[in-house]
């Protein structure tokens, strides 16, 4: 059984006429017959009832169809890649991203990605809140955390990159108020929280929900502080100022660790589920250039670029001006 078989049955069981499939593939009706009846004795089966009103599909030709639709959708796909393979890569990618990894980190590596690939426009929305991609008519998002429950089947999601949010403190508020050695003493130092928008009210601010190193159990700490906001650069700012302990992702503070302008603390605790993920609505077939900015984002952020000794500061920091930067 061949193309124009598959082709023959579904146009039948479509226009339930012989004659008006016939007119549909732009052949005789004799063909349309003659063709149907030696697919039929080639299988050894009737694949539809014939009467003077209309012809109607057995349950072996509809069998026989709903797998014809299948292997006809795969001969398509499998021109179109191929068709897509030969040309270079071209059209928009729309993505979502939050805004701090999406400037620092993200930002150069679709410019670098563009730089390889000039015929795609990569067009990036900076948001705190995941969009509703689907609506949104986005390819998909980078994002710091799982995508949310969704139902089997309507998402697909890649991990990018490890990631941990870490205790960090500057040298100057450590000195000052000393250094915690266990989970129980952060009761007794300011701690600087970051209040993460749409994040749901199950969420408790004054909890921290931290994992040692190596165990599956969570332990919730509670915390307190006298400052909090729902940006996260700034509770950065003020940990640099010396105004207390906060937790945060390691993409951020790698550099300044690096630098000694933060240090850890209790460093065998970490919040672990915070690695970067492309996620994305499900869709049978993803345009090559989708595919291979994925591929592209995965190579580059394998091995946590944020890491490196020479990794960027911050970009609040690198913008400040000359002689602006705070002493610490």
């Amino acid at each position: 059984m061949d193309r124009p078989d598959l082709e023959l049955v579904l146009a039948v069981r479509r226009h339930g006429s012989l004659v008006t499939a016939a007119r549909a593939l732009k052949v005789a009706p004799s063909v349309v017959t003659k063709r149907l009846a030696a697919l039929e004795a080639r299988l050894g089966t009737r694949l539809f009832q014939r009467t003077t009103r209309r012809v109607s599909p057995t349950a072996d030709g509809d069998t026989l169809c709903e797998r014809a639709q299948e292997l006809l959708r795969a001969f398509e796909s499998a021109e179109a890649e191929l068709r897509e393979r030969q040309a270079e890569p071209s059209g928009p990618v729309r993505l979502a991203a939050t805004f701090g990894f999406g400037r620092m980190w993200l930002g150069p590596a679709l410019a670098s990605f563009q730089s390889l690939y000039p015929k795609v426009n990569v067009q990036v929305q900076l948001t705190e809140q995941l969009p509703d991609l689907t609506v949104e008519g986005m390819d998909g998002a980078i994002w710091l955390w799982n995508a949310p429950a969704q139902r089997a089947g309507e998402w697909t999601e890649r991990r990018l990159a490890n990631n941990q949010r870490v205790l960090v403190a500057s040298p100057a508020y450590l000195r000052r108020r000393g250094v915690p050695r266990s989970l129980d003493e952060l009761s007794q130092h300011n701690c600087l929280v970051v209040r993460e928008n749409g994040s749901g009210a199950e969420l408790r601010f004054d909890h921290w929900r931290l994992q040692r190193t190596g165990a599956r159990e969570w332990t919730h700490t509670p915390v307190r502080g006298p400052l909090s906001s729902n940006s996260g650069e700034l509770v950065r700012d003020w940990c640099l100022a010396g105004h207390g302990i906060m937790l945060r992702s390691l993409w951020d503070v790698a550099p300044l660790l690096a630098r000694g302008e933060l240090v850890r603390v209790l460093d065998e605790w970490s919040m672990p589920d915070a690695d970067v993920h492309w996620i994305a609505p499900y869709r049978a077939q993803v345009p090559r250039r989708v595919r291979l900015l994925v591929d592209f984002l995965a190579e580059h952020f394998k091995e946590e670029p944020w890491r490196r000794h020479d990794a960027p500061a911050p970009l609040s920091e690198k913008a400040a001006p000359p002689g602006s930067r705070r002493k610490r």
